[in-house]
C-alpha cells in the first residue's frame, strides 16, 4: 500500500492511468475499469485533454463512486478556463468532486497571485468541495521542485522508472521529504520498458511512490493485477534487466510525452523520434506498414525549425534524433539491422 503524503489517500502500488482507453471502445474499456475495481484497484488518473476517457470513467465506476479515489487534470492557462474544464470533468465522471484536481503540465508553477488566477480557482474550487486536493503534473524539472518547494501542492505528478537520472530522483526524494504525494507517470518509459515485473519492483522500493500504469488490454491489466498479491521482488535477475535497460536507453531517447506536437511539417515527431528503439523493444507489425513507412518518411521533410526541439521537456536534440531513426528504421527494412 502507499499513502498521497499527506492527503491520507491510501491505496495499493497500482494506480489506474486512463489516458490508453482513450483508444478503445466503450465497451472494452468499462470492462478493463470494472475488472480494475473489482480486483483492488481504487485509483483511477485521467485528464480533461484525454478525449473520452473521462466520460468512460464515469460510465463504469459512477455507481461505486464512493469507494475509489478520482484524479484528473486541466490545461487551461486561464481562471475561465479553469472553471470550464472543472465543470467538463465532472459532469464526465458523474461525480460532484474529485479527489485530486491537477493543472496539467503548465510551463510555469501556478501561484497565489502571479497574475492568472489559476490558483485562487483551485482554492475556490476546494472551499466549494469540487476538489479535495490540489495537485500538478510536469515534465520539467524546474517546474517540478518549484511547486516541490512552494508548499502550494499536495501531490505532483512526474516521470519516474528505473531509468531515472540523478535529478529525477532528487524530485523524488524532495516530496519525500515535504511529505506531497507522489504520483510516478511514465512508468514504463512510454512503452520502452517491456518487463513490467522489473518496473514494478524498482519502484515499490519507493513507499511514498504511487506508479500510474498506463493500461489499454486485458493482458496489461493481468499482470499488474497479479502484482497485488504476488509483488515482484528484486532480484538478481531483475537486477541484470535493469542494468541492461540502463545501458541501451540512458540518456538521449524520446519519451512519447507528445509536447513538442504539432510539428509544422506534419511529422509524427512522438512515435518517429523512437521508432527504432521500439522496433527492437516492442516489436510489432504494424511499425513496419505501409502507413508507418510513410510517417517515417515524412521525416525527410523535417525544416530544422527547431520548434520540436525548444518544446521537448527533456531538451533533446529532436530533429538530429528524427534522422537517426529514419536512418535506423530504413535499414531494418533492408533487413541490415533489427
Amino acid at each position: 500500500m502507499v499513502t498521497l503524503g499527506k492527503t491520507g489517500i491510501t491505496v495499493n502500488k497500482n494506480g489506474f492511468g486512463a489516458l490508453p482507453i482513450q483508444r478503445i471502445p466503450l465497451s472494452e474499456a468499462a470492462k478493463l475499469l470494472r475488472k480494475a475495481f473489482e480486483n483492488g484497484i481504487t485509483f483511477f488518473d485521467t485528464a480533461h485533454s484525454y478525449t473520452d476517457s473521462e466520460e468512460k470513467i464515469g460510465y463504469a465506476l459512477h455507481d461505486v463512486r464512493d469507494q475509489i479515489f478520482l484524479a484528473t487534470k486541466t490545461p487551461s492557462t486561464t481562471a475561465e478556463g479553469f472553471w470550464k474544464d472543472l465543470e467538463t470533468s465532472l459532469k464526465r465522471l458523474r461525480t460532484d468532486y474529485v479527489d485530486i484536481f491537477q493543472f496539467h503540465n503548465p510551463s510555469f508553477c501556478p501561484k497565489p497571485g502571479d497574475g492568472t488566477g489559476l490558483y485562487e480557482a483551485m482554492l475556490e474550487a476546494k472551499r466549494q468541495g469540487k476538489i479535495r486536493y490540489i495537485g500538478i503534473t510536469n515534465h520539467r524539472l524546474a517546474v517540478a521542485m518549484e511547486a516541490i518547494e512552494s508548499g502550494l501542492y499536495d501531490t505532483l505528478q512526474f516521470p519516474f522508472s528505473y531509468l531515472a537520472d540523478e535529478k529525477d530522483l532528487k524530485v523524488v526524494e524532495a516530496c519525500q521529504k515535504k511529505g506531497m504525494g507522489f504520483l510516478a507517470m511514465k512508468a514504463l518509459a512510454g512503452g520502452l520498458i517491456n518487463n513490467s515485473a522489473a518496473a514494478y519492483a524498482y519502484l515499490d522500493q519507493f513507499l511514498h511512490v504511487l506508479p500510474i500504469w498506463g493500461v489499454q488490454r486485458e493482458w496489461e491489466l493481468d499482470e499488474f493485477l497479479s502484482y497485488v498479491k504476488n509483488p515482484p521482488v528484486m532480484t538478481q535477475e531483475l537486477k541484470q534487466v535493469i542494468a541492461h535497460d540502463r545501458e541501451q536507453l540512458a540518456g538521449d531517447f524520446c519519451r512519447g510525452c507528445g509536447y513538442c506536437m504539432p510539428c509544422p511539417a506534419g511529422i509524427e515527431i512522438n512515435n518517429c523520434a523512437r521508432m527504432s528503439l521500439l522496433i527492437r523493444r516492442a516489436p510489432s507489425a504494424a511499425q513496419l506498414t505501409p502507413e508507418s513507412q510513410a510517417k517515417m518518411k515524412k521525416i525527410e521533410d523535417c525544416l530544422h525549425c527547431g520548434q520540436c526541439s525548444s518544446r521537448c521537456p527533456y531538451g533533446l536534440d529532436t530533429p538530429r534524433l528524427l534522422a537517426d531513426n529514419y536512418r535506423d528504421y530504413q535499414e531494418i527494412l533492408a533487413g541490415k539491422k533489427i
